[in-house]
């Protein structure tokens, strides 16, 4: 079977994360056939500008960001938190992936899911990425939801996700996604 490409994206630089946990569960609990890749250099991407942009073009941590979207054929984002809304790094990825030319969000089928300590499971985080989307035109799923409420007991000294039902909802928004890009696919 060809192997369908997820493209994970965390967003939280914290060595001890949460979210990065989740992603490399969702990595343990792909099935087959299923290859989920987590992007590893958010932290690289410099501070907006389009001026840069426009000038001297995309810096290569951008450039790297923006040719792993476009090779995905999904992506993945857990998000945690931060003041009602997405950490700063997260938003900043996303502002430079989507400027033209060929924005890599652009049909691209996305799955939320994000881990917090508090209760909502980062709840407003998610929604103010799905409101993102609609400019971006990326195709979210909708089901299953993933909020990892009170996460500081689901993972464990090691950085693993050992709370099994939060494991089976990541393994079955890994396989919605896949099915949700194969169902939309032109």
């Amino acid at each position: 079977m060809a192997s369908f490409k997820i493209l994970a994206i965390s967003g939280s630089l914290r060595k001890g994360s949460h979210n990065t946990a989740a992603l490399r569960a969702a990595q343990e609990l792909a099935p087959e056939g299923v290859e989920v890749t987590i992007f590893e250099g958010l932290g690289e991407i410099p501070p907006y500008n389009d001026d840069v942009r426009t000038g001297e073009g995309y810096p290569p941590a951008v450039e790297a960001f923006r040719t792993a979207l476009r090779e995905a054929d999904a992506v993945m984002i857990a998000t945690p938190e931060y003041n009602y809304s997405i950490p700063g790094v997260l938003k900043n990825a996303i502002d430079w992936a989507s400027r033209p030319p060929e924005q890599p969000f652009n049909e691209k089928p996305v799955a939320i899911l994000g881990a917090s300590p508090g209760l909502f499971g980062t709840s407003r985080a998610q929604y103010d990425l799905r409101k993102m989307f609609v400019f971006l035109n990326a195709f979210p799923i909708n089901k299953p939801e993933v909020m990892i409420n009170q996460s500081g007991g689901k993972i464990d000294a090691e950085g693993r996700l050992t709370d099994e039902t939060t494991r089976g909802f990541i393994a079955q928004q890994i396989v919605a996604l896949r099915d949700w890009a194969l169902r939309i696919k032109v």
